[in-house]
């Protein structure tokens, strides 16, 4: 099924794309889905969209205004019944959006309605039978994209704010689907606008003397490091979005599971005087400073005849070789022991480490440097702990700023493309080279930053990144 997606580009050209895409996004269908989870709830929310949407409610809802008669942004009280024997199946709301001023760009409803699973699939089966076709993943959003509403920065937003795990990554996702991106992007692309403008008018008029800002007087400079900083970006925003994976590790009855427990803030590892009680990792989800970490409590590191311990041990070593930190714990009543001494010699080299003094309240003895004094079982040292182990997941974080931060591998590759178009363009000022190759490598950019905010794009790219999303959204 093809749609003409009619975008902005440049700023004031128009330009038509013809895509087509498979019978999974046919946008020319009407399209229903549950937006909210499926199960026993107060309120369960159907989402509904099409340009014949509202007149295929008529069929079906019973109120004081047909929904095809109702102005947008209203809200109705009827009944949705059955068209033929009028079984009525339940009370609901009816919200009547019309486009384009509606999320997707076209006539919209959302039915409101009590959240019984029976009563969620006796609609959802009504809907379909009067023409609604089941929603793919994300295609409420595609349609918003396809009709203009949002950018494609936009829209990878409203997957990664609902995939947010942590207060942070849903603020950084929000910044980004309020446009931070997409405005970053303008910026850099309206410059390099006015370059191509000065090409093209030295390219069209070479005999004749042009008068205004024709040179190729451009900052690249800038505008190279504009997008550097965008792409350095990638690394916080990714790790903001997916998290890290952080060991527990060292020698048996340090205090690890006790560790675990209170990070996690629940008794999940079993705590005991025995050396070896621990033979296997455990895991558990902790946000540190705005970071999804998780967190594994790992077999105590000894010498040891034992086959069981001996493979918990391997899988503690397998597991810290694809962790982003390590928190390597000692107990601070028997000291630092020639074990531990060769333990963190060989982590130093292959991971951050964190380092904790643990039972720092039944020892006399000072922590060695660099080590942070803890009590596992007072809570004392947690703070001191967080910041260590944000300040080595989140390096030179820029956050704290309104600066945008991107997380998507897309966006940060199409960048570095537009970002090396931008290098050979430079280089082929300095060479003097002919303005139709400068040409060529304005062009390049100018692409590279269209893909990213959706003016160029393809249906493989399309029904790739929405089949990420959740049907309903």
């Amino acid at each position: 099924m093809s749609f003409s997606c009619l975008r902005h580009i440049d700023g004031c050209e128009k330009k038509q794309y013809s895509l087509e895409m498979n019978g999974n996004y046919a946008l020319d269908d009407s399209i229903v889905a549950l937006a909210t989870p499926f199960g026993e709830s107060a309120i369960a929310v159907i989402r509904l969209s099409g340009a014949d949407c509202l007149e295929r409610l008529d069929k079906v809802f019973k109120g004081a205004q047909r929904p095809s008669e109702t102005p947008g942004y209203r809200l109705i009280y009827g009944l949705v019944m059955e068209p033929v024997t009028n079984e009525a199946i339940d009370q609901v709301l009816l919200a009547v959006y019309r486009g384009p001023r509606s999320y997707s760009g076209e006539n919209s409803a959302e039915v409101f309605c009590h959240g019984s699973p029976a009563i969620i699939k006796r609609l959802l089966d009504l809907f379909t039978r009067v023409g609604f076709r089941d929603a793919g993943p994300g295609e409420f959003t595609l349609r918003a994209f396809s009709n203009g509403k949002i950018d494609l920065t936009r829209a990878e937003a409203v997957n990664e704010i609902i995939r947010s795990k942590t207060d942070k990554a849903r603020s950084l996702a929000l910044s980004r689907l309020s446009g931070s991106i997409e405005e970053a992007i303008n910026k850099v692309k309206d410059q390099i606008l006015d370059l191509r403008t000065a090409v093209e008018i030295r390219l069209d008029y070479p005999d004749e003397e042009i008068g205004g800002s024709t040179e190729l007087d451009a900052d690249l400079d800038s505008l190279s490091s504009q997008l550097k900083s965008l792409i350095d970006t990638y690394s916080t925003g990714k790790m903001y979005q997916e998290g890290a994976v952080v060991a527990i590790a060292g020698r048996t009855n340090a205090g690890k599971s006790t560790l675990f427990n209170l990070l996690l803030r629940e008794d999940r590892a079993i705590v005991s005087d025995i050396h070896g009680t621990t033979r296997d990792f455990i895991e558990g989800l902790i946000s540190v400073q705005g970071v999804p970490v998780r967190l594994f409590d790992t077999a105590g590191l000894r010498q040891t005849d034992n086959p069981i311990e001996q493979e918990g041990i391997k899988r503690t070593d397998r597991l810290i070789e694809n962790a982003q930190a390590l928190i390597y714990v000692i107990d601070a009543s028997s000291g630092l022991e020639e074990e531990d001494r060769r333990h963190l010699e060989g982590f130093e080299k292959k991971i951050p480490l964190v380092c904790l003094w643990n039972k720092s309240d039944k020892s006399r003895t000072p922590p060695p440097e660099a080590f942070i004094p803890f009590s596992a079982l007072e809570g004392k040292g947690v703070e001191a702990l967080n910041q260590a182990l944000a300040a080595i997941l989140v390096k030179n974080s820029s956050t704290e700023s309104s600066s945008p931060v991107i997380d998507s591998l897309r966006q940060k590759n199409l960048l570095e493309k537009a970002l090396l178009a931008l290098s050979h363009l430079k280089k082929g000022i300095s060479d003097e080279q002919p303005l139709d190759m400068l040409a060529v490598d304005i062009k390049d950019a100018l692409d590279a930053l269209g893909e990213i905010t959706g003016e160029i794009t393809t249906s493989d790219l399309l029904e790739k990144m929405f089949s990420r999303f959740c049907v309903g959204k």
